[in-house]
């Protein structure tokens, strides 16, 4: 090799090094899919800790009274929980017109920081869901980082099944969105059936192994494993419930008291 071509080769290598240096990444970073539950409660601590989880200031966070029926009671102690709160506090109702509603329900719920699930009837806001496609919405939402939360009927619609007050006489099963792939409990030691029939449905293998939250705790998820607990007092707390050679399984999980 001459000296001429050698230069022109060194050139050429340098240029080609410096351009792949110098080439932005082209690669998005990824979203953590995070979901916050409680076992009922949605306290202005937590309606504050999901804002935190958002990381914006001010953050867009909006409510859905489905399970009420868009009832005007939940629709006002929505905004009586949020008032003086440092957010931005929305409703999108259900049971509207296409008249007064002038957005779809993607491109208002797509244009929130958070969404917060009310409680109610789990089995009708589930059939509701699905009429109006906002479970796609919802799970589009997930998978674009923003927030997801709730309780009660709030909670149990982010898990693939659990016991719900849905149906006259008892408690039963009902379907969920299955975004974290177990089963749930609310109102784990409030309401005196829901603990027996958990571990029953566990232990028969109806349930899967899951999560049983009492009114006042509540568990974040980042992609799908928890990542903290938290609770308003020393009395509430989160569980594991899982079936160990054929009896049942209940593990507490360490928890931090909001204040």
């Amino acid at each position: 090799m001459n000296r001429r071509e050698f230069v022109q080769l060194s050139a050429t290598t340098a240029l080609t090094a410096n351009i792949t240096l110098a080439k932005p990444s082209t690669e998005l970073k990824e979203l953590k899919k995070k979901i916050f539950i409680t076992g009922g409660s949605m306290d202005s601590k937590f309606i504050m800790y999901i804002a935190g989880l958002t990381g914006k200031e001010n953050p867009k966070i909006c409510f859905l009274p489905t399970a009420t029926g868009d009832s005007l009671v939940t629709i006002t102690r929505w905004y009586d929980s949020c008032s003086g709160l440092p957010i931005r506090p929305y409703v999108q109702r259900l049971f509207i017109s296409s008249y007064t509603q002038k957005e779809s329900f993607e491109t208002v719920l797509l244009g929130m920081d958070a969404i917060i699930v009310g409680g109610g009837n789990t089995l009708n806001m589930m059939v509701i869901w699905k009429a109006q496609k906002i479970d796609e919405v919802l799970k589009k939402a997930w998978e674009k980082g923003i927030v997801l939360g709730g309780g009660s009927a709030g909670s149990l619609c982010w898990f693939e099944h659990g016991t719900t007050d849905s149906r006259p006489t008892e408690l039963t099963k009902v379907d969920g969105l299955g975004f974290i792939t177990t089963s749930h409990c609310p109102h784990y030691h409030a309401e005196a059936p829901r603990k027996p029939l958990y571990w029953a449905k566990i232990k028969s293998g109806e349930y899967k192994a899951g999560y049983a939250v009492d009114d006042k705790a509540g568990i974040y998820f980042e992609d799908n494993q928890v990542k903290k607990v938290v609770a308003l007092d020393e009395q509430s707390n989160a569980y594991f419930v899982s079936l160990e050679k054929g009896e049942i399984k209940e593990d507490v999980f360490q928890k931090e008291i909001l204040k």
